[in-house]
């Protein structure tokens, strides 16, 4: 295993304080009138003066913002919104900071960041790194136990489509409407170990993948497992990864409500002994397919019996058994703003956008609204 990871993994869930919620976010930076890439996070993040809530990712064009544990959700919106505005602060002369899943009408291909780590990702994935320009959403919520840890990672499992559909907001790429609520997760595909991530039954199985990793030098249990949901050994946490960026805070602030009152409900059941079998992949991923086309529009499979259903019926049952843990979390109204996602669906408002502007004017609508 990497030396960057605890030796005891399992350790990392021993939290004097439970359910700590915290963001991370990729943004992507613009050119001013443009509005396309604009690959200069180097001199934004020059001028942040080593500010660790900010720091490069693989594309030369995008910048991160991680927000620091905290117990509510608007605890860490309020984070979140004060490192977008130090970012803005940062990036004025150079860009303008928008926040999206993919960028509406920039070149497929884009340039990367320079540094060992990212040369060699780009040397090991050559093109299908160098179209990685996909910006999400990721939230870490801290949780109490190894054994209760993994038992939320296997069942948040078949939730991951549900989370994404609330999230897609990213209908574009390169100019034109992919027919998808978001291209997202179809860029992200391009590299290894993405998508729904494998059961794991027992902490020995994930330590052993981990150990794998390491030997082949592939990845390791926190660089290169790029699954859409992982345990992250080194903070403790339940990661979500699946949503896109959300254009404005308060959307990402909803689906942060989500995801923490999805894991605290989980992390209940699981302390309880009333889980369910974990789903299996493949079925998992007929949801995610849907996610990923239809977003909140599209139909839901169940994974155990076939059931069909409307997504957005799935999604306001989901939301109707997450109240009473977002009520004791602090999370309630942000929830309630969940329930916004699900009425109006924010790859439909961009298609709006576009329809009065093209997909230009869909670049300028995330930049105004960054700040929002």
């Amino acid at each position: 295993m990497s030396t960057g990871v605890a030796a005891r993994p399992r350790a990392a869930f021993d939290h004097a304080e439970p359910l700590t919620v915290g963001m991370e976010e990729e943004y992507m930076l613009l050119r001013p009138g443009t509005w396309d890439l604009l690959p200069r996070a180097d001199a934004v993040l020059r001028r942040l003066q080593g500010d660790r809530r900010f720091q490069a990712e693989m594309p030369a064009a995008q910048l991160e913002a991680v927000t620091p544990p905290v117990q509510t959700v608007p605890a860490a919106a309020a984070a979140l919104r004060e490192a977008r505005g130090a970012l803005a602060d940062a990036a004025g002369g150079i860009g303008v900071l928008a926040s999206g899943g993919v960028h509406p009408f920039a070149a497929g291909e884009g340039a990367l960041t320079r540094g060992p780590r990212y040369e060699a990702i780009a040397s090991e994935y050559a093109w299908a790194a160098r179209r990685q320009l996909a910006f999400g959403l990721h939230v870490h919520v801290a949780v109490a136990g190894a054994d209760v840890a993994l038992g939320v990672y296997n069942a948040l499992r078949e939730h991951l489509p549900a989370l994404a559909a609330l999230g897609a907001g990213a209908p574009f790429h390169e100019g034109a409407d992919s027919g998808l609520a978001s291209m997202r997760p179809k860029i992200c595909d391009l590299l290894p170990r993405q998508g729904v991530p494998p059961v794991m039954p027992t902490w020995d199985a994930l330590e052993a993948a981990w150990r794998w990793g390491a030997a082949t030098g592939t990845f390791s249990a926190t660089d290169g497992w790029w699954w859409e949901l992982r345990l992250h050994p080194r903070y403790g946490t339940v990661e979500v990864r699946v949503p896109d960026a959300q254009a404005t805070t308060a959307d990402a602030s909803a689906l942060a409500a989500v995801v923490h009152a999805l894991v605290a409900t989980l992390a209940d059941r699981a302390a309880a002994g009333t889980l369910p079998e974990p789903a299996e992949s493949w079925r998992i991923a007929e949801n995610r397919w849907s996610a990923c086309r239809h977003g909140v529009r599209g139909r839901w499979s169940d994974v155990r019996t076939g059931e069909v259903r409307d997504t957005a019926d799935v999604l306001g049952d989901l939301l109707d058994d997450l109240a009473p843990a977002a009520a004791r979390l602090g999370c309630a109204a942000e929830l309630q703003s969940a329930r916004d996602l699900v009425l109006h669906p924010r790859d439909a408002l961009i298609r709006e956008v576009a329809a009065e502007g093209g997909a230009r004017a869909v670049a300028a609508w995330l930049a105004d609204r960054f700040l929002g």
